[in-house]
């Protein structure tokens, strides 16, 4: 069997595997496997590495790319300081008002647009959604 073919079984391989055997295959490659308990998430990681190690990882000029981007900022601030999205939540209608540390409801502000959306909707919601701004499929 050659490389890319061994590979792509190895791949195949994570998808059957429970957690402990995930940590199993993780420590011999890469030694101490993350603490993570989250089969599908260490399925990804593991899949990830072994691909990067055998494709090769980004190039230095990709690395420095993004290093450049900075951090991320909360989606919904590019609205601009004052932006007002509004929508009506059972029989009432809401808005949140778009500041410059984050987005303000009912007098207090919150890190991102997901968090306002789940204090009015007392559940988790994702914001861009919430306010329509994303395709709601």
């Amino acid at each position: 069997m050659n490389a890319p073919e061994k590979l792509t079984a190895t791949i195949d391989g994570i998808g059957r595997l429970d957690l402990e055997g995930l940590r199993a295959l993780w420590e011999r490659h890469y030694g101490t496997p993350p603490a993570l308990r989250s089969v599908p998430l260490v399925r990804m990681l593991l899949a990830w590495r072994l691909q990067a190690d055998h494709h090769g990882r980004l190039d230095p000029e990709t690395r420095r790319a993004l290093a450049r981007k900075g951090p991320v900022k909360a989606e919904g601030l590019d609205l601009g300081i004052g932006a007002r999205l509004t929508r009506r939540w059972k029989g009432r209608e809401v808005e949140v008002i778009v500041e410059a540390d984050g987005f303000r409801y009912e007098d207090r502000i919150y890190p991102s647009l997901s968090a306002a959306a789940t204090a009015i909707a007392g559940t988790r919601w994702n914001g861009p959604r919430f306010f329509g701004l994303r395709d709601p499929s």
